[in-house]
């Protein structure tokens, strides 16, 4: 079983997304728990290309293909687990999307391929996002949180209107709004009223664990995360 394990760990790692499945699948059929497979393969691999991203010996490339590959064993995962296992492997439901008017998506990417990693999940929108097609996904799927991050100054007052229409559609008290994105500043998403703001898409998922585990939305204090800070 360990040797099973370790290779789908490693080629989640390596981004080899066929492979992964095509392992995943062979251990399914060896009779090991989806949730084994889950939490000691596939999360083992991307806690290697997260610990290599985070020492300069991956990069963001091999980073978005291992999140892809990691992806595809999810899937493949989630259709042998029963409702009970789904249900105990989910933290929450986020409903997230690149900021109106940019286009950039790479960041974005990872960002959700990290997040349904850690157990979320994720409804991703893609780019060039209205506020309210957000707000409307949020409400259809009963999401915890809206994420919207933008590379692009020009897409900052969009970000604003995302909290102001979760406001304006009665849903202040229900939903969480997290921004990020270069040009978005703590500064930025305190005035704006975000429940939370993180630096990077690692950071992304410890803001989201937080504000499901430990907040509520609207409150007095925006949970901000950095890990340039440490």
């Amino acid at each position: 079983m360990e040797e099973i394990l370790k290779r789908i760990g490693d080629l989640v790692a390596e981004g080899e997304d066929d492979d992964a499945v095509e392992a995943t699948r062979e251990a399914l059929e060896m009779g090991i728990d989806p949730m084994v497979i889950l939490n000691d393969g596939a999360n083992a691999g991307m806690e290697i290309i997260s610990e290599q991203y985070n020492e300069g010996e991956a990069f963001l490339p091999e980073l978005v293909l291992a999140g892809d590959a990691m992806s595809a064993v999810i899937e493949v995962l989630f259709e042998n687990m029963d409702a009970e296992q789904a249900a105990a492997s989910k933290i929450g439901t986020i409903v997230m999307g690149q900021a109106k008017g940019d286009v950039h998506d790479i960041g974005k990417n990872v960002c959700a391929a990290l997040l349904a990693v850690n157990g979320f999940e994720v409804h991703d929108l893609g780019t060039d996002v209205t506020p309210k097609a957000l707000v409307e996904e949020a409400e259809k799927v009963n999401a915890d949180i809206i994420l919207c991050g933008t590379l692009l100054t020009t897409s900052l007052p969009y970000l604003a209107d995302v909290k102001q229409y979760v406001q304006d559609t009665g849903n202040g008290d229900k939903i969480f709004v997290g921004v990020g994105g270069g040009p978005v500043t703590p500064e930025f998403a305190k005035n704006m009223k975000a429940d939370g703001w993180s630096r990077t898409s690692f950071d992304c998922v410890e803001m989201c664990k937080k504000l499901v585990g430990e907040c509520k939305p609207n409150a007095q204090e925006m949970v901000y995360v950095n890990s340039e800070d440490r």
